[in-house]
C-alpha cells in the first residue's frame, strides 16, 4: 500500500490550522493594520484554542518514525511466530492477517482526514498492518529460504540511494513529478483493488501481478521503482513542513507517510525476487 494521501497539496490544506502562529508584531506591521482607537483594536474572544507545542523538526520525524517501525516489527515477529508451516511443508495464514491489513488501511485514510489524530492512528497501522506482514513474510520464507533477509536488505539500500539522490539535488520533486507519481500509485492502487475483487469472485485475478513471466518482472520491476519514487515524495513533504513550520503533531503525518512507503517497497521487493527464483 502506498502513500498518495500524504501530499504538499494536503500539508497546505492543513496548515491553516496547523501552522505557527504568526507574531503580534508581525501582525501590526502589515499596511491598513487599524490606528489606535480603532474599534478593530477591541479585545475580541474568538472562543477556546489549542495549545501551540512547537514546530515540526526533521529529528521529530525520525523520532516517530523510529516509534512507529518498533511497532511494526514487534507486531510482524508475533504475525510470523503466529503463522504456520503444516507437516507436508505448506503454509497456513493466521486468521487475522486480513483483519490487519483492512485495519492498517483505514488507519491510514482516517489520517489523511483527520491528521491530528496521527499519533494514535501511526501506532494503529503499525501494530495491525504489521502483523499482516510478519506473516506475510513467513509465508514468502516457507517456500523460499533467505528470501526475507535479501528483501529486507534491498529495502534498506533503496531507501538510502533514494535518501542520498534527493539531498544532492540529482532528484528533484517539481509538480510535474509529483503529479506523475501519485497518479501512478493511485493506478497501481485501482489495479490492486480490481484484482482482490476478482480473487473473491473467481479462480484468480490479474495473472502478470504474481506471475513470474517476463511481464510480470517487468510490471514488479516499474512498482518497486514507483514505491521508491514516493520515498522522494516523502522526504520532499518533511523538508517542506519543517520549513512551513507545520505543528510539532504533523511529525507523526510525515513519518506515516514515511513508513507506509517503506512498508510498500518492502512487499513489492519481496514479491519481484520471488518471480525472479521461480523463473
Amino acid at each position: 500500500m502506498s502513500n498518495p494521501f500524504f501530499n504538499e497539496k494536503r500539508m497546505s490544506e492543513d496548515a491553516n490550522g496547523w501552522a505557527a502562529p504568526t507574531s503580534s508584531a508581525a501582525v501590526a506591521a502589515k499596511p491598513g493594520f487599524p490606528a489606535p482607537g480603532s474599534p478593530l483594536n477591541q479585545p475580541m474572544n474568538d472562543g477556546p484554542t489549542s495549545e501551540w507545542k512547537g514546530a515540526m523538526t526533521i529529528n521529530g520525524v525520525i523520532t516517530a518514525a523510529g516509534v512507529l517501525f518498533v511497532l511494526l516489527l514487534g507486531a510482524a515477529t508475533f504475525g510470523w511466530v503466529s503463522s504456520t508451516v503444516n507437516l507436508d511443508g505448506s503454509f497456513s495464514m493466521p486468521p487475522f492477517a486480513m483483519v490487519g491489513i483492512i485495519v492498517g488501511f483505514v488507519a491510514v485514510i482516517a489520517a489523511y482526514f483527520k491528521p491530528q489524530f496521527a499519533k494514535i492512528l501511526g501506532p494503529v497501522y503499525s501494530i495491525s498492518y504489521g502483523y499482516a506482514v510478519g506473516a506475510i513474510s513467513r509465508a514468502y520464507e516457507t517456500y523460499q529460504s533467505g528470501i526475507v533477509l535479501q528483501a529486507a536488505g534491498a529495502t534498506i539500500a533503496v531507501f538510502f540511494a533514494m535518501l542520498v539522490m534527493y539531498r544532492t539535488g540529482i532528484i528533484k520533486v517539481t509538480p510535474g513529478f509529483r503529479k506523475i507519481i501519485v497518479g501512478a500509485t493511485m493506478g497501481i492502487m485501482a489495479l490492486y483493488l480490481v484484482s482482490f475483487v476478482m480473487n473473491m469472485f473467481t479462480d484468480g485475478g490479474i495473472a502478470f501481478i504474481n506471475s513470474p513471466s517476463l511481464i510480470g518482472i517487468g510490471f514488479s520491476v516499474f512498482v518497486c521503482a514507483l514505491a521508491a519514487s514516493n520515498l522522494a515524495l516523502d522526504f520532499d513533504l518533511i523538508e517542506k513542513g519543517t520549513k512551513m513550520k507545520m505543528s510539532k503533531d504533523y511529525e507523526w503525518v510525515a513519518a506515516l507517510g514515511l513508513v507506509v512507503t517503506l512498508v510498500w517497497l518492502y512487499l513489492e521487493i519481496l514479491r519481484l525476487l520471488s518471480k525472479l527464483n521461480r523463473r
